[in-house]
């Protein structure tokens, strides 16, 4: 979850009203729900803790610095790669399943 802080929030929702090409991205409801954010919080926490599992969990980023978000991003995914190491399947396996699906069909059309 890329998390923005209410302090940065406010400061990208006034960037994108002074630069009329940006305002579609920002919404009346945007401003309105802003005054709900305390309240939102312990939702949030609630969400995020019920829903993390081990197989499948949260990270939360912090998204106020864009730079520092995409390495963090960056990070995870790599921690999660090594710790999974996937592996892809070896091309003559696939070859081979793929070579006797052939044949098989080409053995039902020699029957029919």
């Amino acid at each position: 979850m890329l998390n923005l802080s209410r302090w940065e929030q406010a400061n990208r929702f006034v960037k994108r009203i002074d630069h009329p090409e940006k305002n579609w991205k920002l919404s009346a409801s945007d401003v309105r729900e802003r005054r709900c954010w305390t309240g939102y919080q312990p939702t949030f926490d609630a969400m995020l803790t019920a829903t993390s599992t081990r197989g499948a969990r949260w990270y939360v980023v912090s998204a106020d610095h864009k730079w520092f978000t995409r390495l963090a991003t960056a990070a995870i995914v790599v921690q999660i790669l090594k710790t999974i190491n996937p592996e892809y399947p070896a091309a003559a396996e696939r070859m081979a399943r793929a070579r006797a699906g052939l044949v098989a069909e080409l053995a039902s059309w020699r029957t029919a």
